[in-house]
């Protein structure tokens, strides 16, 4: 069990240092394109999308990390109040849940990447990138978000605490 905990939250980790770089790299290009638009006159022309594309990427590539680190909203109107097994299961009926939406959405998100790469879909800017990349990053993000969100609902079933480091004194992930 805690082989698997710390393979997902490894690949969680990994993907939202991907996350990181991909912001670095949208920041250069933003830097690239002022130093080009106000000393040469020029332009890539293609910033809007590109940034966009980050964007999107960035944000699914970094949820499963978000999510354990208690990132992300949560209200907690019922479940704070819980505690022990009683607070485990809603856990793990909230976890079920969410692992059925986001299904959901990796399914349609999958079928969409796939039929993107099979038709050779591209960009219509400047760029023409091909539009299976962002959708097949953007998909991973949902596949790491999902084997996390797995991994927790494991948690709960079980008992086990989480690969994430408690900061010390607190009982509170930093």
């Amino acid at each position: 069990m805690n082989a698997f905990q710390n393979g997902v939250y490894g690949l969680s980790r990994a993907a939202a240092a991907l996350a990181a770089l991909i912001i670095v790299a949208m920041t250069l290009h933003i830097l690239l394109e002022i130093v080009l638009r106000s000393f040469f006159a020029r332009s890539t022309f293609v910033l809007d999308e590109m940034v966009g594309y980050g964007i999107a990427t960035a944000t699914f590539l970094s949820l499963g990390y978000a999510f354990e680190q208690s990132s992300l909203i949560r209200v907690g109107v019922l479940v704070d109040r819980l505690h022990g097994r009683a607070r485990r299961t809603v856990d793990a009926v909230c976890a079920v849940l969410m692992l059925a939406m986001m299904g959901l959405v990796g399914w349609h998100l999958g079928s969409t990447v796939l039929r993107s790469f099979a038709k050779g879909r591209k960009s219509s800017s400047l760029a023409e990138v091909p539009l299976w990349i962002p959708e097949f990053l953007c998909w991973l993000g949902i596949l790491i978000l999902c084997l996390q969100v797995f991994a927790y609902f494991c948690r709960q079933l079980s008992g086990h605490p989480g690969p994430v480091p408690r900061a010390i004194g607190t009982g509170q992930a930093h």
